[in-house]
């Protein structure tokens, strides 16, 4: 059984499955909870398409309901914050592996662009993260000016961006490396480092500094 196999192998040892059957605890009639959890999974095709879905999607399959769907959010809002405290304690915010992840998880659900920014000390320590600028399904109009204002404001050393794209694609445009340029510049004349750029996808990201860009 999923449970007994976690204590004895570890969790990382489970497949999506056996861990989604974990989570629902009890199967329906004439169906086990492990069959359940395969067929919830070959219903939304992933464990990762399964988070995504919304009250409606996710309720519409037998066997699940709304006490699953506001106990899984709950679980991928802890997620989340467990990965923001892990940065926020770190002694640097410079990992690309772990910060991809936290602003993957952050952003890549949004049904609209979101320009995030991340403001670091001196040690590239977190000080503050800010949604900046909000915009359509495809773009969001992104001021250098007000970046810079805020990280003065907050008396930040070094910048992180990140931003998503709904559609999917974490692939940069012209108009983000332009954009990324822009935003370079200005705070290289304040002092202030851009340390990377992210662009965030359904299930992947893409990082400036990663790829060169930065």
């Amino acid at each position: 059984m999923p449970r007994e196999k976690l204590l004895r192998c570890g969790a990382a040892m489970l497949q999506d499955h056996e861990l989604l059957a974990i989570f629902l605890r009890t199967g329906i009639k004439n169906c086990p909870v492990t069959e359940l959890s395969k067929a919830v999974l070959a219903h939304f095709g992933s464990l990762r398409a399964l988070i995504s879905a919304d009250q409606q999607q996710f309720c519409q399959f037998k066997g699940i309901g709304i006490t699953q769907f506001v106990q899984l959010q709950a679980c991928t809002e802890m997620t989340k914050r467990y990965l923001l405290q892990q940065l926020q304690t770190a002694p640097e915010f410079t990992g690309v592996e772990t910060t991809g992840l936290y602003l993957q998880t952050a952003l890549e659900n949004r049904e609209r662009e979101i320009f995030m920014v991340l403001f670091l000390d001196n040690q590239h320590r977190l000080i503050k993260q800010e949604e900046m600028f909000q915009g359509t399904i495809n773009c969001a109009e992104v001021y250098p000016r007000e970046i810079i204002k805020t990280a003065l404001y907050c008396n930040a050393a070094a910048l992180i961006l990140a931003h998503n794209h709904p559609s999917g694609k974490a692939e940069p445009s012209a108009s983000d490396r332009n954009m990324t340029e822009k935003i370079q510049k200005a705070a290289e004349l304040m002092e202030i480092r851009l340390l990377d750029h992210f662009v965030i996808g359904k299930g992947c990201y893409f990082s400036f500094s990663a790829n060169g860009w930065l």
